[in-house]
């Protein structure tokens, strides 16, 4: 049987941050978000980066959408990408990769859109990226049919799945436990896999542990956007990828319950959470 994550791990996991230290300390963040109709994905996954410590995070949105996030958001440093159709475009691949050198997390997917562009631009950091990715939403979405190019990156990876997305990876649901599933996708795919829902799951293929935070108020548009750009924040801050995983899904479900305490699990929303975070975090 599986573990579950506990308060107390995972504030002994958390990174210290040294009186002397600075910004370039707390890890560069490259995050690939957002489309047309899609802007809030991405400024939720940036918020929750820099909530939750990262020291310099850089987000990467098609160009259309550029002067709504640059309006929007203050503290993550926003850039223009090639655009087409309100999506990245073929044209975004090269800058892209012009900047994975210097950077120590990548996020992709939170509201990018499934096109043949951005599955091309995933395809890409998953083949040149030597720092860990973390795959969201459309960056899962845009694999379905093609986790072998998942399977055979050099970069360490982690996927967070809702069901249907663990379905389109591959996992299998029916006929076993949801740790014992988890765990097979995470094996087969040679990732860390969360697999999010009641009870959330993580597992690198050898170890397992069920999230026991979190509250039905979390069900909710953006929720998800929020644990990405925090569990990226984390990479970035030196944690092992396992460990990142769980922390991360642990003080999402924290920051969920704080807010579901506060005003109700109908009125609480994502931003609610990347605030509650600073009330959790050392």
């Amino acid at each position: 049987m599986a573990s579950t994550i506990c308060e107390t791990h995972v504030r002994n996991l958390l990174p210290f941050r040294a009186p002397d230290a600075h910004k370039g300390d707390f890890g560069r963040l490259l995050l690939l978000c957002g489309s047309v109709g899609y802007t809030g994905a991405a400024a939720l996954a940036a918020q929750a980066a820099v909530r939750s410590g990262a020291g310099l995070v850089y987000l990467g949105v098609p160009e259309t959408v550029y002067p709504i996030l640059a309006a929007k958001l203050t503290e993550p440093m926003v850039f223009p990408l090639p655009c087409e159709d309100g999506c990245f475009s073929r044209e975004a691949v090269d800058p892209v990769l012009d900047r994975l050198e210097k950077i120590d997390a990548v996020l992709l997917g939170p509201g990018m859109g499934q096109t043949a562009c951005t599955r091309r631009l995933t395809f890409s950091v998953l083949r040149e990226a030597k720092c860990p990715v973390v795959l969201d939403a459309d960056g899962i979405n845009v694999l379905s049919g093609h986790t072998d190019v998942l399977r055979k990156s050099a970069c360490p990876t982690v996927v967070t799945p809702h069901p249907g997305e663990f379905l389109r990876l591959g996992g299998v649901l029916d006929g076993t436990t949801r740790e014992e599933a988890a765990k097979q996708l995470a094996q087969r795919l040679n990732a860390v896999c969360v697999l999010k829902g009641h009870g959330t799951v993580v597992s690198d293929g050898a170890r397992t542990r069920v999230n026991t935070t979190g509250n039905p108020g979390m069900a909710t548009g953006g929720s998800g956007d929020v644990l990405a750009g925090l569990l990226t924040s984390l990479i970035g801050q030196g944690m092992q990828l396992f460990d990142a995983a769980c922390s991360a899904v642990w003080l999402h479900g924290a920051a969920g319950d704080r807010c579901a305490a506060e005003r109700g699990q109908m009125g609480m929303l994502p931003t609610d959470m990347i605030d509650a975070l600073s009330r959790l975090l050392p």
